[in-house]
């Protein structure tokens, strides 16, 4: 064999140099290493998709434009709410609102057979309702659950939905959303309230209560909104957990306040 049989022999017959096996294989194994490193050190658990959220993509671009909404609108007026309203002020439409829900609360608990906390709540909006709950004459705010027809449906083992992102209002499951829509028919001011005063603070209520939750949260939520790794993930994990939270008081559990709800937004 000459000398240039011998190197076409190792090259290859076209001339060209070829790669020995080993060193092919071992170059595709440090490839796949290096991907699944990757792959592992930069998505956490928050950012995997999750079975229930079959609408991932709409509601994403409807988190986004509802983010928009919150910067330019929702934050300035609620740093400004807080900073400016006094806090006896503050309390006073927390009163108001936690009042104009007792119906719902009365029925629902009802419904669930927690018949004490239905008795609490009627009494609650009856008292309260000499000052249109602005003053909480019976201080018993701390005793009562508030409930919801979401945890209604809960209790009678009505399917949870699919996540919903819905504009303005966040996220949703199905079933909640549908109690949501529910406990707004049972808005006191709605049934009874008679007079353009009372029809002001009724139309005043969704506004109100907005800036309110995002004042009484407003470091939480920036929080995730501008240091989380993908804020909308972390919203839709902190939101199954409040309403894990609401549902669990049907065993011998406690309802979180909105204050103790996002406290699950600052967890890793």
């Amino acid at each position: 064999m000459t000398g240039r049989q011998a190197a076409d022999t190792i090259t290859g017959t076209g001339g060209q140099r070829q790669t020995p096996p080993k060193i092919m294989v071992s170059k595709l194994i440090l490839v796949g290493l290096a991907g699944l490193l990757a792959a592992c050190s930069t998505t956490p658990p928050d950012e995997r998709s999750d079975s229930r959220d079959v609408f991932e993509n709409t509601n994403r671009s409807i988190y986004a434009f509802n983010m928009a909404a919150d910067t330019y609108v929702l934050e300035p007026v609620a740093d400004g709410y807080r900073s400016t309203i006094p806090e006896g002020g503050q309390q006073a439409v927390n009163y108001h609102l936690r009042w104009a829900s007792m119906p719902s609360t009365a029925i629902n608990s009802t419904l669930q057979g927690k018949f004490e906390n239905a008795g609490l709540a009627t009494l609650n909006f009856l008292v309260n309702g000499l000052t249109l709950g602005f003053a909480d004459l019976t201080q018993d705010h701390d005793t009562i659950e508030q409930e919801d027809f979401g945890q209604t449906l809960a209790s009678y083992n009505a399917p949870e939905g699919p996540y919903i992102m819905v504009p303005i209002l966040g996220p949703r499951t199905g079933r909640a959303l549908t109690g949501n829509i529910v406990d707004f028919a049972m808005n006191p001011l709605r049934v009874f309230g008679s007079g353009d005063e009372v029809q002001t603070v009724r139309q005043a209520q969704a506004p109100l209560g907005a800036v309110s939750f995002r004042a009484k949260n407003f470091d939480a939520f920036n929080d995730v909104k501008y240091n989380a790794l993908d804020p909308y993930a972390r919203t839709r994990s902190a939101y199954y957990q409040i309403r894990l939270g609401l549902l669990e008081d049907r065993v011998g559990g406690t309802s979180p306040t909105s204050e103790d709800a996002f406290e699950f937004l600052f967890e890793d």
